[in-house]
């Protein structure tokens, strides 16, 4: 399965709800305001770090990029993916979570 997360988990609680819901081996990408989680030195950093052992963790070049972000302080085992990229996720996963 392909969650996707797009709020920013300083505003609302869907990463760490997906996080709960998702089994190992799910694929999570952050997108959006949600890609603040993946970055080195915030409060979701450690979280992040943890999810990319149990899950394929991946953020949206594009979203970083957007925010000003640079893509070398994305927390280790953190993929970055462009839209090709996300086009392939949906396309590898039969079923996509929305978590908003």
């Amino acid at each position: 399965m392909l969650h996707t997360v797009n709020k920013s988990p300083f505003e609302r609680k869907a990463f760490e709800n997906c996080l709960r819901t998702a089994v190992p081996g799910d694929a999570i990408l952050l997108i959006e305001d949600a890609v603040f989680a993946a970055m080195q030195g915030t409060a979701f950093a450690t979280t992040a770090a943890k999810a990319a052992q149990d899950f394929k963790l991946y953020v949206l070049g594009n979203d970083l990029i957007a925010r000003g972000m640079d893509h070398g302080k994305v927390v280790a085992g953190i993929a970055v993916v462009d839209y090709g990229g996300f086009v392939d996720l949906t396309a590898e996963h039969s079923v996509v979570q929305s978590w908003l």
